[in-house]
């Protein structure tokens, strides 16, 4: 079944897989397939159909990340395509998510002076090959986010990473996935000055971290929204002014803000802060902490202000005291994260994701359950 067409039968209770004809069909009485051994060696799932990667592209990708635990069983699985897994690998995760039709892919973290020799780089590369193969996984999302000098070793190194890295997973497992997470500009940020034509053009798409875009703070020293609207749409449009393909781009939108103490509170938008200088910049985010979504849904109607909506940085904030200090909080929700998605029709790109998926309130009351499903449906443009 091609990874855009949807079985009619997900998110049916009881419904698993059966390698029939590539079919899914509907048995059994659990939600999640139970674990257990399998006529694949080593597989983990009750249906040997489940271990198989899946292949295909899907008509519009929605890319998540997971930290470990068992939040997932509680995730939106109608939502998803690709889950990062970037904790403790867990085999019931993966034979749910395949059971789902969702991708899952192995986190690619390596120092850049490891890979600058081609004999430890596809040494590297290989072992990652063989450990998702062992784990039945579907790809890997390179995460690396070093500071790179423009045509250093590093720089074309970093770049052969991905072009090896792609060419070796998809030669070893066939229709997998293989992407590369980058700062949510092009220019250069925190030091990151990559080839990003070239690496756009050898993984199959980037993961645009439009988030944490007050990293490196030029103008005043005060606290700002974790991703401001107008910052965002810059950032993308400035990976199209480059030639990348718009298919090749998929919106990364953060489920977690920042907590600001304020040196000084002038007014409601105007929280200094200590300045904390980055790659550079005079002032930066490191000036505050981050915060969780479902800690913010805690807060917010328990602060001084409640909600407060900035126009010009379409993002909601909140005012709090403790101990005489008074503490200002940026984030996302519901309306700035729906604005963003509508991206996605502007510049068709190809599709949206999160940082990350645990950060939402699963615990089984009404209220929790309402602003989460409230985050996963923003996550769809309409």
């Amino acid at each position: 079944m091609a990874r855009g067409a949807r079985s009619p039968l997900r998110g049916v209770p009881g419904f698993i897989s059966l390698p029939l004809l590539g079919l899914w069909v509907a048995c059994g009485s659990g939600s999640t397939p139970p674990v257990r051994a399998s006529p694949i060696p080593g597989c983990p799932c009750s249906e040997p159909g489940l271990c198989r990667p899946l292949s295909g592209t899907s008509k519009l990708e929605v890319f998540a990340f997971d930290i470990g635990g068992q939040d997932w069983k509680h995730y939106d699985w109608s939502k998803m395509t690709t889950i990062a897994i970037f904790g403790a690998y867990d085999p019931e995760l993966l034979c749910h998510a395949h059971a789902n039709e969702v991708r899952v892919v192995l986190k690619g973290a390596v120092a850049i002076k490891d890979i600058i020799d081609q004999v430890n780089r596809t040494a590297w590369i290989r072992s990652k090959v063989q450990l998702a193969k062992k784990q039945f996984l579907d790809g890997i999302n390179l995460d690396l986010e070093e500071a790179v000098a423009y045509q250093s070793v590093e720089y074309f190194a970093l770049t052969q990473l991905v072009k090896e890295t792609t060419e070796i997973f998809h030669q070893e497992i066939p229709g997998s996935q293989v992407t590369f997470d980058v700062a949510w500009s092009p220019d250069c940020i925190d030091g990151r000055c990559y080839d990003y034509v070239e690496i756009a053009n050898s993984c199959d798409f980037l993961f645009v971290m439009s988030y944490d875009i007050q990293s490196q703070i030029w103008e005043d020293c005060i606290a700002k929204a974790n991703a401001p609207y107008y910052q965002t749409v810059s950032g993308i449009h400035g990976y199209l002014k480059l030639g990348i393909d718009p298919k090749k781009l998929v919106l990364g939108v953060p489920w977690y803000g920042y907590d600001y103490p304020c040196l000084h509170l002038f007014e409601a938008g105007r929280c200094t802060l200590q300045s904390i200088p980055f790659h550079g910049a005079p002032c930066s985010d490191a000036a505050g902490t981050q915060i969780p979504y479902k800690k913010i849904m805690q807060q917010v109607d328990k602060s001084i202000t409640g909600r407060f909506w900035d126009n010009d940085q379409k993002a909601p904030y909140y005012i709090y005291m403790v101990n005489e200090t008074y503490h200002e909080v940026w984030y996302d929700d519901p309306q700035s994260i729906s604005m963003k998605a509508l991206l996605l029709i502007k510049f068709s790109l190809r599709g949206i994701g999160m940082w990350n998926a645990n950060l939402l309130d699963y615990n089984n009351t009404a209220a929790a359950e309402k602003l989460t499903e409230e985050m996963w449906a923003a996550l769809s443009p309409p």
